[in-house]
């Protein structure tokens, strides 16, 4: 029969035992947590990478999957900042040949003298579409060259007879994109220029560059291919978004054309391109893109 002194030394070998297989399970606890936090991390990175893609126009624009943004849910999200001075009375503005030819005959807008102030500080346009009116107001105090660019095609006819080619459906991104004569994501009007508002109020490299803001519903902005490869091609959100501030927005849309909007998501999209994207099961035509 063990003595007490045997009974107490085995007692202390097994509280020993429990302890040290406790002390393994919490670092194994520690390791999981921070693994998974580092995953987080990854995920938020990745997610906020496929919205930035999600919306690229000239030469890409069907090939980028969506993808999960709930990780986005948990980001506060800003406005886009406000713009800290007036630009110039006039501006002139670059319009660069792309590596991509026009795929509808077009001539490059003009470059010197475009106004920004006064009667000439915003520019009506409406536009007509077999679902429906969409009014647009374009501003050019902030964003002059994209303004200009919009309505020297709209002058020409470009746009006329047009398919809006993507619907985006998901929490963080609801967008309905237009202006490529070809309906397929990668057409252009042989020219490129660089972003404005609200790209232009960050220092070039500014890692608020890569962080979402908030696109509200009823906004403009310029598809693009990355920094500098402004086209034809743009987007009308259609519910409050989150994008990084890389997406030129030069206008907004009127209140019936919100009903529009919301008459051609109410009728949902294809999937095409990924879960919550593709093209619109209600196609979408637009007829006439005039100057009021």
């Amino acid at each position: 029969m063990p003595s007490n002194e045997q009974r107490r030394a085995a007692a202390k070998r097994k509280l020993e035992r429990q302890l040290a297989n406790r002390a393994a399970r919490a670092r194994k606890r520690k390791q999981l947590t921070i693994a998974g936090s580092a995953l987080g991390v990854v995920i938020a990175i990745a997610a906020v990478t496929g919205v930035y893609f999600l919306t690229r126009g000239e030469d890409e624009a069907n090939t980028a999957a969506e993808t999960p943004d709930a990780s986005l849910s948990s980001t506060p999200i800003a406005a886009p900042p406000p713009s800290p001075q007036a630009k110039p009375a006039t501006v002139s503005c670059v319009y660069r040949d792309s590596a991509k030819p026009a795929d509808k005959p077009v001539n490059k807008p003009r470059t010197d003298g475009i106004e920004t102030t006064g009667g000439n500080a915003t520019l009506s346009i409406s536009v007509e579409t077999n679902q429906g009116p969409l009014g647009l107001t374009l501003d050019n105090a902030q964003s002059p060259c994209t303004v200009n660019s919009f309505a020297s095609l709209a002058g020409q006819g470009y746009f006329d007879g047009t398919e809006c080619h993507r619907l985006t459906q998901s929490e963080s991104l609801k967008v309905l994109q237009c202006g490529d004569p070809t309906g397929t994501g990668t057409g252009g009007p042989g020219y490129e220029f660089d972003n404005e508002y609200p790209t232009d109020q960050y220092p070039p490299n500014d890692p608020g560059l890569q962080q979402p803001v908030l696109y509200q519903r009823g906004v403009l902005a310029m598809a693009n291919a990355g920094p500098g490869t402004n086209g034809s091609q743009f987007f009308i959100v259609y519910g409050d978004s989150q994008l990084p501030p890389n997406y030129t927005i030069f206008g907004t849309v009127d209140e019936a054309g919100l009903q529009t909007l919301d008459k051609i998501a109410a009728a949902g999209q294809d999937e095409t391109n990924g879960p919550g994207d593709g093209r619109p099961n209600q196609p979408v035509t637009l007829e006439r893109v005039a100057i009021d």
